[in-house]
């Protein structure tokens, strides 16, 4: 994993096609990965690396900001695409980190019976609180559904939208409008 050597024109290269489609080293702020690879840069990539000239005049705007960004700076090799080769020597990679990160969770651990209680009795409280909400009880075994909306009127025309649920025969009788907010 790496850019290379950005110094270089071929270095240079692999940014510019790293930052094609996005707009960040890491993620969609800018971050303390974009200052490490800022650094690495000596100066303002040639014009005709569109992409990484567009990141570094915009990181460069973040000159006095550049402590304040978020994240962790990590060494230079850590940054950028996967499949090139770290020629700076900067990102050796440890493959004892690499065994520690346990991204599904092992079988092996199991959920306390505390967690279990507490997981349970959730959602038990959250079903009950979702039971009350929506159907209200008229008689006879007969429930209505309440439901709240915001309608624009340019877009959805109430009649659009009475039409729409009484589509559903099997499931609605009637409807009645108590009140809509219109836009």
């Amino acid at each position: 994993m790496g850019f290379g050597d950005l110094k270089s024109p071929a270095g240079l290269q692999v940014l510019n096609d790293y930052l094609a489609d996005k707009s960040y080293i890491e993620g969609y702020v800018p971050s303390q990965a974009d200052v490490a690879v800022f650094e690495a840069v000596s100066s303002p990539p040639p014009a005709d690396l569109c992409h990484a000239l567009r990141w570094y005049n915009h990181i460069k705007s973040y000159e006095k900001e550049k402590a304040s960004l978020p994240g962790v700076k990590k060494a230079l090799g850590k940054y950028g695409p996967a499949d090139v080769e770290d020629t700076t020597g900067s990102g050796a990679t440890d493959s004892k980190d690499d065994d520690d990160i346990d991204l599904f969770g092992s079988d092996d651990e199991e959920e306390s019976e505390e967690a279990k209680r507490l997981r349970e009795e959730r959602l038990a409280q959250y079903e009950s609180k979702k039971a009350k909400t929506k159907l209200v009880p008229v008689g006879y075994g007969i429930k209505k559904l309440q439901i709240q909306c915001v309608v624009e009127d340019d877009k959805v025309g109430t009649d659009m939208l009475e039409e729409q649920i009484t589509a559903f025969e099997d499931y609605v009788q009637s409807m009645d409008v108590a009140a809509f907010n219109k836009i």
